[in-house]
C-alpha cells in the first residue's frame, strides 16, 4: 500500500453500556498508522443502555451505527457491518475492554507493508500481559484452534481470537457468503480464507484482559461444542 487510506473498524455491540464509551475513546485514539478511521457500530438489538449511549456520541465520535431491530447474534452481525465497510483494511474490534486498540500498529503493519492479506492477533505468543482467567477456556480454545489448524493446513496459534485484520477487498467479497450467527464466525471465517489461493496469513502477539462471567463475559462452553461442528461443516461441506 504506497498511500494512507482507510481503516475500517467493525464493533458488534450487545449490551455493552459499562465499557462500550471507552472502547469507542480508545479506537478514535489509537494510531491507525496513517489510515484515516471509518467507525462502523452494529448494536445487536441491546436491551440496557448501550444504544443511547452510542447514539448520543455519533457525531462527537463519527460514527456510522447500524442497528437490529432483534438479537441475530455476533456472527451476522459482523456480516452485517463487514459488507458496510469501504475501507482499504478492515479490522474487528469486541465492545469490551479485553482487547486493547494501542495494538493497531502492530497489527496493522504487515497489511500495510504489504506482506500480509489478513492478520490474527494471537493471545499465546508474544511478551505481551495476559490475564490469568479460566483454565478450561483456555484449554477449548487450544483444542478448537488445533482442531481448525488440522483442517485448514495452516498454523495458528489463536484461531478464537476477536482481533482479526482483513484487506479491505478481501473481506467484503467474503462476507455476503458468512451463515454463522453466533461465536461460528471464527472457525468459519477461518475456514473460508484458507480456501483463498496464496493467501497471506500472518499472527501478531497481543495482549488480552479478559472478563469473568460477572464482568459481562458473553460466551458459554456450548459454543465450544458447536464450533467442533462449524469447524466440520466449513472446511469439508461448503
Amino acid at each position: 500500500m504506497n498511500k494512507p487510506g482507510v481503516l475500517s473498524i467493525v464493533i458488534p455491540v450487545f449490551n455493552e453500556e459499562n465499557y462500550i464509551l471507552e472502547v469507542i475513546k480508545r479506537v478514535k485514539q489509537a494510531d491507525a498508522l496513517g489510515l484515516k478511521k471509518e467507525i462502523i457500530i452494529v448494536d445487536d438489538a441491546s436491551t440496557d443502555k448501550s444504544l443511547s449511549i452510542i447514539k448520543a456520541n455519533q457525531k462527537k465520535y463519527k460514527l456510522v451505527i447500524l442497528s437490529n431491530k432483534r438479537n441475530i447474534g455476533k456472527g451476522s452481525s459482523l456480516r452485517k457491518g463487514l459488507q458496510k465497510t469501504t475501507g482499504n483494511i478492515v479490522l474487528i474490534q469486541d465492545a469490551d475492554l479485553e482487547y486493547d486498540p494501542s495494538e493497531y500498529p502492530s497489527l496493522l503493519e504487515p497489511i500495510v507493508a504489504d506482506r500480509a492479506d489478513v492478520v490474527y492477533g494471537s493471545r499465546f505468543v508474544g511478551g505481551r500481559p495476559h490475564r490469568v482467567v479460566y483454565y478450561w477456556h483456555s484449554v477449548i480454545n487450544s483444542i478448537l484452534t488445533t482442531f481448525s489448524n488440522m483442517m485448514t493446513n495452516i498454523n495458528l496459534t489463536d484461531m478464537e481470537t476477536c482481533y482479526k485484520v482483513f484487506k479491505g477487498d478481501l473481506i467484503r467479497k467474503i462476507a455476503p457468503k458468512l451463515e454463522s450467527r453466533r461465536f461460528g464466525f471464527e472457525p468459519e471465517i477461518t475456514a473460508r480464507l484458507a480456501r483463498v489461493r496464496n493467501i497471506r496469513f500472518y499472527e501478531v502477539g497481543i495482549s488480552y484482559y479478559g472478563r469473568t462471567y460477572s464482568e459481562g463475559k458473553h460466551i458459554y462452553w456450548v459454543d465450544g461444542i458447536k464450533a467442533i461442528y462449524q469447524i466440520i461443516k466449513y472446511n469439508i461441506f461448503i
